[in-house]
């Protein structure tokens, strides 16, 4: 892993801190000081980064709501106006 995907992992968690455990915060706050020094993270530490981001950062499906920005068909129009 980069150090770009590293610090995506970092820009990501950093809305999620209050929420960590007190274990997680420190092992956190830890891996925060070694990214601000320029450090590629080993992999037991980027496991644990990746971890955190995997329990915390939900992916949730964007709902399409293209059917709200279009017009309404003209059959649907006629068949309001002969109601």
């Amino acid at each position: 892993m980069g150090i770009r995907e590293q610090r995506k992992y970092f820009e990501i968690l950093k809305k999620y801190e209050r929420k960590f455990e007190p274990k997680e915060l420190e092992d956190y706050k830890m891996l925060v000081k070694r990214n601000k020094d320029d450090e590629d993270l080993d992999k037991f530490s980027m496991e644990r980064l990746i971890a955190l981001h995997e329990k915390y950062h939900v992916n949730r499906e964007k709902n399409n709501l293209d059917f709200l920005f279009k017009k309404p068909s003209e059959d649907q129009s006629d068949n309001q106006t002969n109601q």
